[in-house]
């Protein structure tokens, strides 16, 4: 290892796994509502569909961010761990904020 090692990778990367694990919740709630709501005779016939449709990528951005926070608890490629910071932003802001900026701050423990 390069540097001193911190908590601010362990941090990141826990920061990461939760708001990741929050977002395949949430992307399994788009399809269960979008279902629900291609069921419902009073809703539009596109709502079901865009639902389902957000699910997709939420769920990409959300897998992407465990691994990134499974590489900054392992220390190791700095630039999946912050690619996986960044994706945690979308479905917690407030964890993928605190993610990034732990795993900026931290590049030197990296190998």
């Amino acid at each position: 290892m390069a540097g001193k090692k911190t908590w601010m990778p362990t941090a990141a990367g826990i920061l990461d796994i939760v708001a990741g694990s929050f977002g395949l919740i949430g992307a399994l709630m788009f399809v269960f509502m979008g279902g629900i709501m291609r069921a419902v005779p009073d809703m539009p016939p596109m709502m079901g569909p865009v639902f389902m449709g957000m699910s997709g990528p939420l769920a990409i951005l959300s897998i992407l961010a465990i691994v990134g926070g499974i590489f900054a608890l392992q220390r190791k490629i700095w630039g999946l761990a912050l690619a996986g910071s960044i994706a945690a932003f979308f479905p917690s802001w407030l964890l993928g904020v605190a993610a990034i900026v732990f795993t900026a701050l931290s590049k030197n423990e990296f190998e």
